[in-house]
């Protein structure tokens, strides 16, 4: 059997485990266990626990829990709910102005958890019902808040950005620095669609001479927009240090995120007094779920990348990519639309983990800097957590307000998508977008 029949034969293998509902970990691992044993020397078999042990034995790894940590405090708390309420008195004047603060909100939380579902469910369970009650739509409401949600993975700290430059060997700060830019812009132009959207609704429940609560004036006092920040600002203070520190490079992201896990605990003691062993036993334990489970899809990834390369699968594929003598543009076209497929039906990690090897060398082949490409990736990403059959946070979405129908959420969700999607084009044609602040930090 030659290497494209083995190749063929070892991706479809794991894309049918992974379809099967078959926790990521268990599909990889199982396939490349399956394939070691038929096609590789039985002496390999032998060094599996030391393979994994010397790919796991990595500082930067510790990246990980320690984020997941500083998520996990803030998000047991009022955290969100307290930063819903300041950036809605704040923002009250703007058209759409609940809509913008959820955007902006998702945008927040999302810098402080680093965690996409939670952004959304967090964000979610307090926005949809208010926009609602307001006299939002069931789409805006439900789409704003599953796109908003996505920022988590592309605003730092992100799992996504940490995993992607441990698999590409980069710069784990460079890639949470070239993310802040596009980042925040990408709420941006989110909070200007939602601008837009919701005075087109306010027309036209106007011109319809329809009583909507979206034609009710809101009004805030300084006071009562002051008294929102004492809790919100010190966690706006700990995600600027952090990236501070990213940035200047005042220590390792390993040491970094210890500095924001550390910072998150002590805030969430202090300000809601979460000092309770049983608010903590909550906190630490999701933390160690979360991690392990991470950590489990991450060893298995390396011994399924370490199959292909003993196989020559990866080497293969990644020559006959750039053999096909594509445009640099056309190669980045297809990379995005397969990406964008596989996002339909994975989750980011395992997208992540299995392709990055194989578009690698064409990606570097073609002149890009994976810096860049990484925030591209993410970007894409973002798109596939919003993008049936598995979307993510369409279904976190679907829990939060299961009376709004699925086709809803999906309608309010394809503008967001067409964004995302012509976001993706300017960052090609603008690149200096992504690299602007990472150029400085050289």
């Amino acid at each position: 059997m030659g290497v494209l029949e083995i190749g063929l034969l070892y991706l479809g293998a794991a894309l049918l485990l992974l379809f099967s509902g078959m926790p990521i970990a268990f599909a990889l691992g199982g396939v490349a266990l399956g394939f070691m044993f038929f096609f590789m020397p039985a002496s390999n078999l032998e060094n599996i626990a030391e393979t994994l042990y010397s790919e796991l034995n990595n500082f930067t790894l510790l990246t990980i829990p320690l984020f997941i940590l500083m998520g996990a405090a803030i998000g047991k708390t009022r955290a969100a709910e307290d930063l819903y309420e300041a950036a809605h008195r704040w923002l009250y004047k703007l058209p759409g102005s609940l809509g913008v603060a959820n955007v902006f909100g998702c945008s927040v939380f999302a810098a402080m958890c680093g965690s996409s579902p939670a952004t959304c469910a967090a964000m979610g369970g307090m926005g949809i019902p208010a926009m609602r009650k307001r006299g939002y739509s069931e789409e805006l409401a439900s789409g704003l808040i599953a796109a908003g949600g996505t920022l988590g993975i592309l605003i730092p700290p992100s799992l996504t950005l940490i995993i992607y430059g441990i698999i590409t060997e980069q710069s784990i700060g460079k890639l949470f620095i070239a993310g802040v830019i596009p980042g925040i812009l990408l709420a941006v132009v989110f909070a200007l669609w939602v601008m837009f959207a919701a005075w087109r609704e306010k027309e036209a429940a106007r011109a319809g001479r329809a009583a909507s609560a979206l034609l009710q004036a809101e009004f805030f006092t300084w006071r009562q927009r002051l008294e929102t920040l004492p809790r919100l600002a010190p966690f706006v203070v700990l995600i600027a240090v952090v990236m501070v520190a990213l940035y200047d490079g005042w220590g390792t992201p390993s040491e970094v995120a210890g500095v924001g896990a550390a910072g998150s605990l002590a805030l969430v003691v202090g300000i809601y007094g979460v000092w309770r062993w049983r608010d903590l036993k909550e906190i630490l334990l999701g933390t160690a779920r979360e991690s392990c489970m991470i950590m489990m899809i991450i060893a298995m990834a390396f011994l399924f990348t370490y199959v292909m390369s003993y196989l020559h699968i990866t080497q293969s594929m990644a020559q006959w990519l750039v053999g096909l003598g594509l445009s640099k543009w056309a190669y980045l076209f297809w990379v995005n639309v397969l990406l964008l497929v596989l996002g339909c039906f994975l989750p980011p990690v395992a997208i992540i983990l299995m392709v990055t090897p194989v578009i690698m060398p064409g990606i570097l082949a073609a002149g890009f800097d994976p810096i860049w490409f990484g925030i591209v990736l993410t970007i894409n990403m973002e798109m596939g957590l919003i993008t049936p059959p598995v979307g993510l946070n369409l279904f976190v979405i679907n829990g939060i307000a299961p009376d709004i129908g699925f086709r809803r959420i999906m309608r309010g969700v394809m503008p967001f998508i067409v964004i995302m999607g012509l976001y993706i084009v300017l960052l090609a044609l603008f690149p200096e977008i992504v690299m602007w602040l990472p150029n400085q930090s050289k």
